[in-house]
């Protein structure tokens, strides 16, 4: 899929513009690749960081089952934190995808 994205970002870049860095790389291949890792980085992190939640709630859970309730509310508030770092990088890729902010500065 990864693949099939840079072909397609690099297609209609050639399309749409055909202006080219000085080194000969396209910037908006380059985006789309930033913005593909970024999110797959801060994808791969969030769910290693949800599952460590999760098992240390379960076992918190285990030891103390009185405290069940104010575990799980503990575990609900930390894991919608760490989704919303997620949503974060998701809304910087398609700002970087649609907007380009910074394509001023790099394309002659």
């Amino acid at each position: 899929m990864f693949i099939n994205l840079l072909f397609a970002a690099e297609k209609i870049s050639q399309t749409t513009t055909q202006t080219v860095l000085a080194g000969g790389t396209n910037y908006f291949v380059w985006t789309v690749i930033a913005s593909c890792i970024g999110l797959a980085i801060a994808a791969a992190l969030c769910g290693i960081a949800q599952s460590n939640a999760v098992a240390k709630s379960v076992e918190g859970i285990a030891r103390q089952p009185e405290a069940t309730s104010q575990i799980q509310t503990a575990m609900i508030l930390g894991l919608a934190f760490i989704e919303s770092l997620v949503i974060y990088v998701l809304l910087i890729a398609l700002i970087l995808l649609f907007v380009n902010p910074f394509a001023k500065y790099f394309i002659q």
